[in-house]
């Protein structure tokens, strides 16, 4: 085998894998875009329930055909404290049997004559011009997930040419023979070999279908494929792994307990390998006619029966595996506890991104909701910027004030910082294929991320207010200070109506929203009229009024601001 032979068979083998993840991806972000905020909104309800959560697991991942979506999408949940660290493992051992619908379609349609050449994806394409040229969104989502599975038939067909004719290549099979000659610590071996792969390609799928395709062809034998399989159920975790690496600590805790479960999946299975292989073999058999260990050169040899074993055994290795490991999710919680040290307090004084920072997604609907996250965690920011203002008045000395003061400054640095990098994101995100449900939230959260911007602004004026009247040594009696205290309870009362809307879009609560401004208007309209007649009666001085009269109109400016991010999820209200 010379170097051009070599480098033909290798571009082949490329080529015919860009295809088949590119149909891969293609499948699954129409699906992805089909399912939308109903797929986010099943998750975000999970409780602890290990069945529900399962189940949800395997629904959605099946769904979408991505285990690794349905992950990442579980990471940023847990990151955001919407779903909880029990229900995110059993999410994620749910994911583990949803994605073995992948082996199944390969070995179902995409091997051998069960691929139907050319015609089966020919037939698919065409059906999906249909949907794609509808001029509806979910109509071309539907096609876009037709072609897609055309497209990873015709991959399936582009892969078994080059690794069909691997006995031209006697030095590739005799190292996969060499390696299998060593009995148990083989299996180990190709354990390791196919979770390296896995992390390189970065797709349990395609290796799923190297697997099976070789399989087919009989360059490798029954334990050699277990063994490839089981590698890739540890390899496949990288991705949600690295979609952690800038979560908090609750996220890459959710990341690690899918590392612990496949691992601790794999070590079971090797416990009982011998008699789990030899009922799968007894499954095949019945099955197929033949058992998966006969010879090649065997007349009674089905070419079939590995790869419908491989798919058995994926499915069962993955089924027993939840089933066992259910019982044990608060010893698996125990394990990540010590992988993953919470931080004693994690300081909130820094600027950081942290779902939307080097984390760029497949689909528009998985990089919103990372945006929506990030929005959230501005809305935090923002409130607690809120929470320094009461602490101006009530400075014991200089320095306790300029303390607060500067704590201020810096919470509105961060605001502004905030909304510039999240407003980059969501214009790179719309600059993409978005649907017209994406196109119109986008729209929504860059009308959020302005007001919340502007509520940090009017926060930063009322403490510039507060430092200007300290310098001027301009004091507010017992009733001022009073007045201003429950305008600062009410303006608080909308804040936390307003974070409380921006966690879940389709379920705002605009009537309390509204009620919460009403009162602040109606409180500013009577201290105005308090204030007029206080003048003209000489009660406080120019001074004192003029810093008063300041303060209430700017915290009745920040319930404007507050309001608007409401109507921004919910509408305006017609009056």
């Amino acid at each position: 085998m010379n170097f051009w032979e070599i480098a033909t068979v290798i571009l082949k083998l490329a080529g015919a894998l860009a295809v088949f993840l590119f149909a891969m991806k293609l499948m699954s972000e129409g699906l992805q875009k089909i399912a939308g905020s109903k797929m986010r909104s099943v998750l975000k309800h999970i409780t602890g329930n290990p069945i529900s959560g399962i189940l949800t697991g395997t629904a959605v991942t099946a769904a979408i055909q991505s285990s690794s979506a349905t992950t990442v999408m579980v990471v940023g949940f847990v990151n955001a404290g919407l779903l909880s660290l029990a229900g995110a493992v059993a999410v994620i051992m749910g994911a583990n049997i949803g994605t073995t619908i992948t082996a199944w379609i390969i070995t179902l349609f995409g091997l051998g004559d069960n691929a139907g050449g050319f015609s089966l994806p020919m037939l698919l394409a065409t059906i999906s011009l249909f949907f794609i040229f509808s001029g509806r969104d979910k109509m071309k989502s539907i096609g876009q997930s037709v072609i897609g599975l055309a497209l990873l038939l015709v991959g399936m067909e582009l892969l078994q040419e080059p690794l069909a004719n691997l006995d031209q290549y006697p030095a590739f099979l005799h190292t996969i023979s060499t390696l299998s000659d060593y009995g148990f610590w083989s299996i180990l071996i190709f354990i390791v070999i196919g979770a390296l792969l896995t992390c390189l390609v970065q797709a349990s799928a395609a290796m799923m279908a190297i697997t099976l395709v070789m399989c087919y062809n009989g360059w490798i034998g029954f334990d050699v494929a277990v063994a490839l399989v089981m590698g890739q159920n540890i390899g496949t975790t990288i991705t949600a792994n690295l979609a952690a690496l800038v979560a908090n600590a609750a996220g890459k805790k959710a990341a690690r307990a899918h590392l612990v479960f496949n691992v601790v999946g794999v070590i079971l299975t090797l416990i009982v390998f011998s008699p789990l292989m030899h009922f799968i073999a007894y499954l095949t058999e019945n099955i197929t006619g033949c058992n998966p260990y006969t010879p090649v050169d065997n007349p009674l040899y089905n070419r079939e029966s590995v790869p419908l074993a491989i798919s058995l055994f994926h499915t069962i290795f993955n089924v027993c595996n939840t089933i066992i490991l259910a019982f044990f999710i608060p010893q698996i919680l125990k394990v990540v506890d010590w992988m993953v040290k919470s931080p004693v307090e994690e300081t909130e004084d820094e600027f950081r991104l942290t779902y939307i920072e080097g984390n760029w997604l497949s689909t528009a609907e998985l990089n919103l909701q990372s945006a929506k996250s990030e929005i959230e965690e501005f809305s935090k920011r923002v409130l607690r910027m809120y929470t320094f203002l009461p602490g101006l008045r009530t400075a014991k000395d200089d320095e306790e004030f300029d303390a607060i003061i500067a704590r201020i400054v810096k919470y509105e640095d961060i605001t502004d910082r905030m909304e510039q990098e999240i407003t980059k994101f969501l214009t790179r995100v719309g600059s993409g294929d978005v649907s017209q449900h994406a196109s119109e939230r986008i729209s929504t959260m860059l009308r959020i991320i302005d007001n919340l911007e502007s509520i940090g602004d009017a926060i930063f004026q009322i403490a510039m207010t507060r430092k200007s009247k300290r310098e001027d040594a301009v004091h507010f009696d017992s009733s001022l200070n009073a007045n201003l205290a429950h305008m600062s309870e009410l303006v608080q009362k909308a804040l936390d109506v307003m974070d409380s809307n921006l966690h879940d879009y389709d379920n705002i609560d605009l009537d309390a929203a509204y009620a919460a401004e009403h009162d602040i208007n109606a409180y500013r309209d009577l201290l105005r009229a308090q204030h007029l007649d206080a003048l003209k009666l000489g009660i406080y001085d120019y001074a004192i009024g003029n810093a008063y009269s300041g303060l209430y109109a700017l915290y009745e400016k920040l319930g404007d601001y507050i309001i608007n991010v409401s109507e921004a999820i919910g509408g305006k209200k017609e009056d």
